[in-house]
């Protein structure tokens, strides 16, 4: 029999944590200060996402009376495409949120830093979280590219911020 690895969120509820929340809402207050996006950052990447699978059709088979019907189907991350043209792997906060955009999405809990990996090697520019709400946020550029990397955001002695990675 085949055991299913533990992917280290044994009990969550689905709901949205009370620091990312609030990191989040102080964002949202003045997206344009970075000082809030990288605390809402470092807020994320201590905690869960969920990253949202939808079902997409693989091949259709037709009856005898002319009827399509799924004949197979896959399940897959969803990358959203902006104007601009760059795509953005999503992810959630909590299942509240994703249920806003999709209720039929499946969750898949991971890592901020997994979620950032997967981003980064399905070729998106960015990670959009919460994309229906209730405060858009979006890490991408160096931010992305190095948690994908594995390194962690951390608050200095100073009150900046800095970028820690492994030797």
């Amino acid at each position: 029999m085949r055991e299913i690895p533990d992917p280290g969120f044994a009990g969550d509820d689905g709901a949205v944590d009370v620091e990312v929340a609030a990191a989040l809402t102080s964002y949202d207050a003045a997206p344009g200060d970075r000082t809030r996006a990288l605390a809402a950052t470092a807020a994320l990447q201590d905690s869960r996402v969920l990253v949202p699978v939808v079902a997409v059709l693989g091949e259709v088979e037709h009856d005898d009376r002319g009827l399509a019907h799924d004949k197979s189907s896959d399940m897959a991350a969803v990358l959203m495409t902006g104007r601009d043209g760059r795509t953005a792997l999503l992810a959630f906060t909590g299942s509240a949120p994703m249920a806003r955009w999709d209720p039929a999405a499946r969750p898949v809990p991971v890592s901020l830093a997994d979620a950032a990996a997967s981003a980064v090697q399905d070729g998106a520019a960015a990670l959009l979280v919460d994309v229906a709400g209730p405060v858009l946020f979006a890490v991408e550029g160096d931010d992305l590219a190095r948690l994908a990397a594995g390194e962690r955001l951390l608050r200095l002695a100073d009150g900046g911020w800095g970028w820690a990675g492994t030797a």
